[in-house]
């Protein structure tokens, strides 16, 4: 069964809204793209979807932005050319190599699973809840900034029940962010 990673940056007080943390540097974008590499296909729910499709879809010119640097172009790549599921019950379609699951989130995720291939990758803040209080996170990614944003939606805020993890990597970045992956406690 493919491993299903959840992965996110979150500040130290726990916040995981996207502007957060510090901006991308190289290292931090190096270790998201080997991130997205290592997945078969990715997992968003609506909201997330929508704001990496508005970030790093190429446009229809064939260039990408200018405000895109060499360090983030692997990235884009990556997740421009990535099969991704997209878990809503309001949208109709996807596009941007995308597939609509809109049956039992359990199944669906588990189908997925099921499936041949090196893992699976959600992102996001409401999907990744849901998942983790269904029991179907293997990995937890978390790239912490040393930032106090005092604000925002937190990290599985709700959470169910108490998840039991133990740490398998550690990795510390020049600016001062760190990737910690954990694996559920069996």
């Amino acid at each position: 069964m493919r491993p299903l990673r959840y992965a996110i940056n979150v500040t130290l007080d726990g916040c995981v809204h996207h502007e957060a943390g510090l901006p991308p540097d190289e290292d931090s974008m190096r270790f998201w793209t080997a991130e997205l590499e290592r997945a078969d296909a990715l997992i968003f729910g609506r909201v997330t979807y929508g704001m990496m499709e508005s970030a790093w879809r190429r446009p229809a010119t064939g260039a990408w932005p200018e405000w895109m640097d060499e360090t983030q172009l692997p990235f884009a790549e990556a997740i421009d050319h990535a099969k991704k599921h997209v878990v809503s019950s309001t949208l109709t379609e996807v596009d941007w190599n995308a597939e609509l699951l809109t049956g039992d989130l359990q199944q669906e995720v588990e189908r997925l699973k099921r499936e041949p291939g090196e893992g699976l990758f959600v992102g996001g803040v409401t999907l990744p809840l849901a998942l983790a209080d269904l029991g179907l996170i293997d990995e937890y990614v978390f790239v912490v900034q040393p930032v106090l944003a005092g604000h925002g939606p937190t990290l599985l805020a709700g959470l169910r029940e108490r998840v039991e993890l133990e740490l398998v990597e550690r990795r510390e970045f020049g600016s001062g962010v760190m990737a910690v992956r954990f694996r559920p406690r069996t």
